[in-house]
């Protein structure tokens, strides 16, 4: 689980250059091969928090990649949050993991948007991979 965790941090890390969308991608063929390998086992609530972690760790990628407060608000806005409500989460400032679990991003940039990205959960795929082994 250690590996699996730290090549999923060096995969999101803000740093890396690049599209959401080819981070996105690497992400799950790292997702896939390593839950196939790995899905007999259980780890069901590992897989939940692990889940849960990268999705953060994606909003503070998207949130650094909206540089200015201008550009955070556009975004914010074109994803369905409010213009008076956008404008007051633009302007926090870089405490990105701060604005990528306590305010309105969460809800803007939820599991569904993520997945229409074309994000694999870790946890419904190891539930499906995992339930296939067993049988």
């Amino acid at each position: 689980m250690a590996r699996f965790k730290s090549k999923l941090k060096e995969l999101t890390c803000r740093k890396m250059p690049g599209k959401v969308s080819d981070k996105i991608k690497r992400i799950n063929q790292v997702i896939r091969g390593w839950i196939n390998y790995y899905a007999l086992g259980s780890m069901k609530k590992v897989m939940t928090v692990t889940d849960a972690h990268l999705r953060t760790r994606l909003r503070m990628n998207i949130w650094k990649q909206w540089k200015v407060p201008k550009k955070r608000q556009w975004g914010l806005q074109k994803l369905g949050v409010g213009k008076d409500l956008a404008r007051l989460t633009a302007y926090y400032g870089d405490r990105y993991y701060w604005v990528a679990t306590k305010t309105c991003v969460v809800k803007a940039i939820s599991k569904e948007v993520f997945m229409k990205a074309g994000l694999v959960s870790c946890l419904d795929y190891y539930t499906v991979r995992h339930a296939l082994k067993l049988c």
